[in-house]
């Protein structure tokens, strides 16, 4: 029996992390899901959104921008779109582009609204992801 869940994350520009760890909490589409070792086999979808693992008293967090878990008794395999570990966010940037993408909202007759709205969740959860680095 495994004792320990292996977490890789990979990204289309290359390999992000692995680490064996106690514990992993994502958010899939169908909302906040946690992975033990031993877990039962599933693949399901991710959300923008935040991925934490438990490591012994330590946690690390990730902000992820959509993709797939593929979880199993010993492994979690985390394949998305991008993504960032709290301490290596640029939180100036995302602030910046919390701004521009309100920007675009207000003008929401001449812009792709739904587009404008995604980049707007996106730089939220990466401010939301950095401040877990900052409050350990």
């Amino acid at each position: 029996m495994a004792e320990k869940l292996t977490l890789d994350i990979v990204t289309p520009y290359g390999h992000v992390f692995t680490e064996e760890v106690d514990e992993v909490i994502a958010a899939g589409n169908e909302g906040e899901f946690g992975v033990l070792p031993n877990h039962i086999s599933y693949l399901t979808t991710l959300k923008v959104g935040m991925l934490t693992y438990k490591k012994g008293s330590e946690s690390g967090h990730f902000f992820v921008n959509w993709g797939y878990a593929e979880v199993g008794p010993e492994k979690v395999t985390i394949l998305a779109d991008s993504a960032e570990k709290s301490d290596e966010i640029d939180v100036t940037r995302a602030q910046e582009a919390i701004k521009r993408a309100e920007e675009r909202l207000k003008q929401a007759e001449t812009i792709d609204e739904a587009r404008a709205t995604a980049a707007l969740d996106r730089a939220i959860m990466r401010v939301q992801v950095s401040e877990q680095h900052h409050t350990r």
